[in-house]
């Protein structure tokens, strides 16, 4: 990684940070400069724009939620015990992901919902990817005999997403000590649902 990539991307992972605390709008390239002490003309090099920023930082976080849930998940065998590691890993994301704000996925989901733009495109292609990713490895587990023929992978998909997002409402608005066991059983019951009957 050359000097100038390595500054991006130091310059990036603050970015991410504060949007996790501030949100994207609140991220600015002069608040970000002086955060990192560094002058705006020099940020401004290389991102050009807020909206440019706000880009990057959701690659920047799809980047880390690839590697800190996705990979490792993915290694797991084909059918219900990968999603059951994709669980696993993204229930530990709070934690590993070391962003002061919660995820930054939540926190634009809610911000960029009304407002056009390259920033929102590129969330709503983000979420669909991933929701897809969990259909598919729904798909897996219903080739493999674990699950019923008739399953509605898609439906599995949206619920599995939904315990997912009121596991992170618990855990970082309500502070509840219960938030990743609820959030447990209520993806047992998703599995046990979706297995075929013996």
């Amino acid at each position: 990684m050359s000097k100038g990539e390595a500054t991006r991307q130091a310059i990036l992972d603050k970015a991410t940070a504060v949007a996790s605390r501030d949100g994207l709008g609140g991220l600015t390239i002069g608040k970000l400069a002086d955060e990192l002490e560094l002058s705006k003309s020099g940020l401004f090099a290389h991102f050009g724009s807020k909206e440019s920023l706000q880009v990057a930082v959701l690659e920047n976080a799809a980047a880390r939620f690839v590697e800190i849930v996705v990979k490792p998940a993915l290694r797991a065998p084909r059918g219900e015990a990968r999603l059951q590691s994709i669980f696993d890993h993204w229930a530990e994301w709070p934690k590993k992901s070391r962003l002061p704000g919660g995820c930054v996925f939540v926190a634009a989901a809610a911000e960029l919902d009304d407002q056009p733009g390259p920033a929102r495109e590129l969330l709503v292609k983000q979420q669909r990817d991933f929701l897809g990713l969990l259909a598919t490895t729904a798909k897996g587990a219903v080739g493999e005999g674990q699950f019923r023929k008739d399953l509605d992978v898609e439906q599995l998909a949206h619920d599995f997403y939904s315990v997912m997002l009121g596991f992170h409402h618990a855990y970082r608005l309500l502070k509840d000590p219960r938030a990743e066991a609820r959030a447990r059983r209520a993806f047992a019951a998703l599995l046990d649902a979706a297995r075929r009957p013996n």
